[in-house]
Parts: C-alpha cells; sequence; structure tokens
C-alpha cells in the first residue's frame, strides 16, 4: 500500500512517498479503507523534531492521527457488523494514518452518520471533539464577550460558531485581510493579529475586554490576548502555532480576577473524546455546525500540505484524500 514517511526531522521535503505492507488488525481492533486523513498543526511541528507536550516519534515513520473511511477487516473479538460502514477513528498507534489501510481500535471507532461526508467527518473527527471540549469547559453563556485567536483555523472557526450559536458577541483574531474575512462570513466581527494595535480593536469591539478567550496561538499573541481580557474573565490556552504555550503567573491572574485554564486541559480532553467526536458529526449531519476545510491534497502531495499550513497559506482544516 502507499504511504507518506518522515524519513528525519525536518521541513516538509522530509515527507517522502512510499510502499509499505498492508497491516493487520489484532484483536479488538479493524482495518480502515482510508478515503481521508486529518493534518493537525502539531504533527508539522513534531515532523520537525519540535513538540509542544507529544512525545517526538522516532524517524522514519508514517504520521497521521486520524482517518475516515470504511472498515475493511475486522479483528478478533470485533462485531463483524462494522464491516463496510464508514468510520472515523484516530489510529490506534497516533500515527501510521497517512496510508491506504490503517489500524483503529474497534472502541474508538465513530460512526459517521448519513449525509455527512467523509471529508467532514475527518475534519471534526479531533477538531470537532477539541472545540466542544473547550467551549464546555469555559462556560461560554448567551452574552458573554468572547475572543477566539486563530478563528479562521479548524479549531478556531468551530469555537467561532459554538459562541455565535450560544448568543456571545465574537471577535475573530486572525493572520491576516484574507483569514479575517473568512471570520466575518461566518458572523463574528474579526481584526488582523498581525496589524500593530489590534488588541486594542479587541477592546474596542468588545466594549472593555472579552470576558472569554480561547487562546490556541500563544506566544506574544497570547500575552496580547491576555492583556485585555476582562477582570473576571476565562482564559483558554489550547494551542502555541506562535511558538510557545501562553503561561499566566497565578498571582498575575488572580490580580486580574482571571480564571486560566491552561494548556494541560488537551490532556484532560482525551477523557470522552470519542463521545464529543460523535457528538461534533451528529451536529454536522443536523447542519448546526461545519467545519472549515481550506485545501485537500493527495497523499503524496503531503510535503506540499504541510508547507501550506506551515506558511499560514491554507484556511481551516487542510486534508489527505487517498
Amino acid at each position: 500500500m502507499r504511504v507518506v514517511r518522515v524519513e528525519r526531522f525536518g521541513g516538509p521535503e522530509v515527507l517522502v512517498p512510499g510502499e509499505a505492507p498492508e497491516p493487520v488488525p489484532a484483536a479488538g481492533q479493524v482495518l480502515v479503507r482510508v478515503a481521508v486523513a486529518e493534518i493537525n498543526f502539531v504533527e508539522t511541528q513534531l515532523r520537525r523534531g519540535v513538540t509542544p507536550g507529544p512525545p517526538l516519534p522516532e524517524p522514519p515513520y508514517v504520521p497521521g492521527g486520524g482517518v475516515a473511511g470504511r472498515v475493511a477487516a475486522v479483528g478478533e473479538g470485533v462485531d463483524p457488523a462494522w464491516l463496510g460502514r464508514r468510520v472515523a477513528a484516530p489510529t490506534a498507534t497516533g500515527r501510521d494514518g497517512n496510508a491506504e489501510r490503517a489500524v483503529a481500535d474497534a472502541a474508538a471507532l465513530v460512526p459517521v452518520p448519513d449525509g455527512l461526508g467523509l471529508p467532514e467527518a475527518a475534519a471534526l473527527l479531533n477538531d470537532g471533539a477539541t472545540a466542544l471540549g473547550l467551549f464546555d469547559r469555559a462556560g461560554v453563556r448567551a452574552g458573554d464577550r468572547v475572543l477566539v485567536e486563530a478563528a479562521a483555523g479548524g479549531v478556531g472557526s468551530l469555537l467561532v460558531r459554538l459562541a455565535l450559536a450560544a448568543g456571545a458577541r465574537v471577535v475573530g483574531a486572525a493572520g491576516g485581510e484574507r483569514k479575517a474575512a473568512a471570520v466575518r462570513e461566518q458572523g463574528a466581527d474579526a481584526v488582523d493579529y498581525t496589524r500593530e494595535g489590534w488588541d486594542a480593536e479587541v477592546a474596542a469591539l468588545t466594549g472593555g475586554g472579552p470576558d472569554v478567550v480561547f487562546d490556541g496561538v500563544g506566544g506574544e499573541i497570547g500575552r496580547a490576548a491576555f492583556g485585555v481580557t476582562a477582570r473576571g474573565g476565562r482564559f483558554s490556552v489550547h494551542g502555541a502555532s506562535g511558538g510557545a504555550p501562553t503561561v499566566i503567573p497565578p498571582d498575575e491572574a488572580a490580580r486580574r480576577g482571571v480564571t486560566v485554564i491552561g494548556l494541560e486541559q488537551l490532556m484532560e480532553l482525551r477523557t470522552g473524546a470519542r463521545e464529543r467526536a460523535e457528538r461534533a458529526l451528529a451536529e454536522a449531519a443536523a447542519g448546526r455546525i461545519a467545519p472549515l476545510i481550506g485545501r485537500t491534497y493527495p497523499l503524496d502531495r503531503a510535503a506540499d500540505a504541510h508547507a501550506a499550513i506551515e506558511t499560514r497559506g491554507v484556511l481551516g482544516k487542510t486534508l489527505l484524500t487517498t
């Protein structure tokens, strides 16, 4: 079968198409005929040999932690009724998804509802589960003023939609006018955080500062967002695409009366992830949410997909198709 391997740590060029034996599902597992594989930003960091938290894989390895397709075979003890069904699933190893076939644990399978495409299912598998978990933890209420960073990204765009649906006033911060325009198309206000004074714009648009911040960027952007968070607000950290996750000293947060929900919540959100993914797919099938899918690439162009993500050249979710 065709795969894409990270031959060594480095730039996108270290992603090389190749061949590998088809995997065999063990007891409690299934083999998925992959139609779509998702790409998360953290995969580009791991490929470079940099990690914001997860352990670094040892090259050569096949990246890709989430797939969507049809069940092609089942291992011992797995209900054969799964055969042929459309599913989305994390891979059993947390890697090996950039391939024509991938193994997943049967207990982790998320059935894809009728009426929902496999690209949408792949886009929502992790991002939908993450967005719902972050949103629930932040306790967004009607009337809240909400700032979403990286609001034109996979998770960010979903957070924008969820907050708007909850009756919040939403400002999406994104890098560049093209992405800011995409945020406005969803019905939110938008600012370009590559422009000086963007945080002052947020303060003005929210009438003094947001009650809730979803910090998916970190670095200087995250610190600036914390600086305009309203007293008594909630500051939720979930990403570090800006280089490093935002760390707020407890005494500083206490002085401002801001509740900080740190990056460690991502580990805690692993519990219940399958149930939230199933909920996200059901919401999408019902037309209540929709993933923002920017571009899809064929499997053998995984290097181009990584390059586009790293140069911030795509909106929303980037996918690979077989």
